[in-house]
């Protein structure tokens, strides 16, 4: 090997030795990000903090993310690749619709006891703090998504829609889980039958549930 080639590869590994420097570090300052957001919460959460955390320096950490929507939105991608949503899809595959809603309900709530340090922080501060507004709306599309794959398995007369729609909205709430499984004690699959039950009345036309009340 001459000595320009021997120059050339030595460069070579000094570049990738740098970039693996620096992605280390982009790593531990993103860790060390999402390890706060799910303790004190992201409005708590200091950049002096996360250096500390890290181990570098406050100007370290805004060399990699100059703004605090770019370290949101690196905490939020890699947070929830490591705790990705239940699958919707195998929902579908599901025909009964009780069933579809106990199934889908019991693995919406064990995501919820799995996340619930983290969700907890992040729509609490989501009204105080424009960079993680984003994780809070992407929150709420993901309770339409879920809303439009549990009314489709009652396939409900479209007076019977808005109320089906309210009570697939509230059962699949992370408030709700925190009522049920936190507050009140409930086993995730006694909450998930409660729930699907609920669904099951609500599916039917506003009509017959206020003649029952009635009856009742």
């Amino acid at each position: 090997m001459t000595t320009a080639d021997e120059q050339s590869t030595g460069r070579k590994y000094e570049m990738r030795r740098r970039a693996d420097t620096m992605s280390e570090t982009r790593n531990r300052i993103t860790g060390a990000a999402i390890e706060l957001h799910g303790t004190v919460g992201p409005a708590r959460t200091t950049i002096a903090g996360i250096a500390s955390l890290a181990g570098v320096q406050r100007h370290t950490v805004y060399r990699h993310f100059p703004t605090e929507e770019d370290l949101f939105s690196a905490c939020s991608t890699e947070y929830w690749q490591r705790n990705p949503w239940p699958d919707l899809t195998r929902w579908q595959e599901i025909p009964s619709p009780n069933e579809r809603a106990v199934g889908a309900l019991g693995d919406l709530y064990r995501f919820y006891d799995a996340v619930e340090a983290m969700l907890t922080n992040v729509l609490r501060d989501g009204d105080h703090i424009p960079g993680i507004r984003p994780s809070v709306d992407s929150y709420e599309e993901k309770i339409d998504a879920i809303t439009q794959v549990l009314i489709a398995g009652y396939s409900p007369a479209p007076a019977a829609r808005p109320t089906l729609t309210a009570a697939v909205r509230h059962a699949a709430a992370f408030s709700t889980w925190q009522s049920l499984v936190r507050a009140n004690g409930l086993e995730v699959g006694t909450a998930a039958a409660l729930m699907a039950a609920l669904l099951q009345t609500a599916a039917q036309p506003l009509d017959g549930l206020r003649a029952g009340a009635l009856r009742g």
